[in-house]
């Protein structure tokens, strides 16, 4: 599964890293909004710890921009090309397919939040004293996974209904709203709050938020972890009962 997995991973990664689409636009689209949100938060006279945070968002903010939309379009191109059928014939489970194509969608938007935190250092003067860099790496990562694991859920939406790639558009602003990445949760509703606390970027994203300021992240980590098998699980139950329904309803191959 492992063997799969990578090489499914790397295989993707290429193809995509190739793609003006997936290369060029998920570089500029988070740029703009950290350009927007850096130039906000110095008009408002942020400094310090709350410039490094709005730095750390707003770069995290390419991850989940990669994934959300093209994770819910991905399973309408493979049905497009004709090579939907073949992923549900495969031998291996069908959610398990889904899983390297959304990380690799996620490595995209890694390189991302690189490029947009060189972007705040360097054109805004943004002091990136990342306190824990160590922990600080393995919550990205870990955000990275989780971004993956939730895309692949959404994606799996679109094998049963084709008009399903809109929900990754539509879920785009609600979900980086209510993870933390820009927003801290103790200025939202206490009503969202439980909303948050179940997906896994939320808990992310309080990782790679402590691991910068230098505090201690395990609890953040262990969460989104624990979260994003949960994910994966469900995912897979969700994943035959979409496949037997479109093999029912016959919209499976219908472009």
């Amino acid at each position: 599964m492992l063997r799969l997995l990578g090489v499914a991973w790397w295989l993707q990664l290429k193809m995509r890293s190739r793609s003006a689409f997936d290369g060029l636009l998920s570089l500029i689209y988070p740029l703009f909004f950290a350009t927007t949100i850096f130039m906000m938060f110095a008009q408002g006279g942020a400094a310090g710890k709350a410039l490094l945070s709005a730095a750390v968002g707003a770069s995290a903010l390419g991850i989940w921009s990669s994934v959300s939309t093209s994770a819910a379009f991905a399973l309408q191109m493979e049905r497009r090309q004709g090579t939907l059928e073949l992923m549900v014939l495969s031998p291996r489970p069908f959610a398990l397919l889904l899983v390297p194509l959304t990380l690799s969608m996620a490595t995209i938007g890694a390189y991302s939040m690189i490029a947009t935190l060189l972007w705040g250092r360097f054109v805004f003067g943004i002091h990136l004293d990342i306190a824990s860099p160590l922990m600080f790496l393995s919550s990205v990562a870990m955000t990275v996974l989780a971004i993956a694991m939730l895309g692949a859920l959404i994606a799996i939406s679109s094998v049963r209904y084709r008009s399903a790639w809109a929900l990754g558009a539509a879920l785009q602003m609600p979900i980086w709203l209510i993870s933390g990445f820009l927003v801290p949760l103790s200025a939202l509703p206490a009503w969202v709050r439980p909303i948050s606390w179940v997906l896994a970027p939320t808990w992310g994203m309080s990782g790679i938020h402590a691991a910068a300021e230098g505090r201690d992240a395990a609890r953040d980590l262990v969460m989104c972890l624990l979260i994003s098998i949960g994910y994966g699980v469900l995912g897979s139950i969700v994943a035959r009962w979409m496949v037997r329904s479109a093999r029912a309803n016959a919209t499976l191959a219908l472009s």
